[in-house]
């Protein structure tokens, strides 16, 4: 069980490729750290993973099927921007409900989830510039958690975090590999790599 890129090739608006002929492989249950200099393609490559941008050569498959045949919120991903990742104008508690699809036990699942992530509920009823940026990442992985993914796309998502919160969202990300959670975590800090992920790749 995982989620792999086949042979990517993928560049920004059929400019120059920024990957070229990448194969990775995310297995479930675990945690694969990369880290590499910035310009190599790490996040076109995460956004390729997460279906987000389509490559010029190459697939992926989660689970040995195309991504393209995958139920929407199998893969979710975390930005390094929390701000830019959110609408402006909604609370915390609708965008932490964006993905679901059904009224039916929605309060309880985000007031759930917040708790989850550390975010208490007075907070929920916030709008995005009311709250601090580690917040606001909290009440994203909120988001993505709702969603039940089987796979978790992490690019950068503690470069702008405290370490206090960078140690809530990663104890939480590791707490849901457990259940078979399979996560990508980019990042330029190799030391949280080491300590967080299963296994680190580093690109020259």
């Amino acid at each position: 069980m995982s989620l792999q890129a086949h042979r990517i090739t993928a560049g920004h608006h059929g400019g120059e490729p920024v990957l070229t002929n990448v194969s990775l492989t995310i297995p479930a249950g675990s945690i694969t750290g990369l880290i590499g200099a910035s310009g190599r393609g790490k996040t076109t490559l995460a956004r390729v993973l997460a279906g987000l941008h389509t490559p010029q050569h190459g697939h992926i498959t989660l689970d040995d099927k195309p991504l393209s045949v995958a139920v929407p919120g199998t893969v979710a991903m975390l930005f390094q921007s929390p701000r830019q990742a959110v609408t402006a104008r909604w609370t915390l508690c609708r965008i932490i409900a964006e993905p679901l699809r059904t009224r039916r036990g929605r309060a309880d699942t985000v007031h759930a989830a917040a708790q989850r992530v550390g975010l208490t509920g007075d907070l929920l009823d916030r709008r995005p510039h009311e709250v601090s940026d580690g917040q606001l990442q909290r009440a994203c992985l909120a988001r993505a958690l709702v969603q039940r993914p089987r796979y978790l796309i992490c690019d950068e998502m503690t470069a702008m975090l405290d370490p206090a919160t960078t140690a809530t969202l990663t104890t939480v990300i590791t707490e849901e590999t457990r259940s078979g959670l399979g996560v990508l975590a980019i990042s330029h800090h190799h030391g949280l790599l080491e300590v967080w992920a299963d296994h680190v790749i580093a690109w020259a």
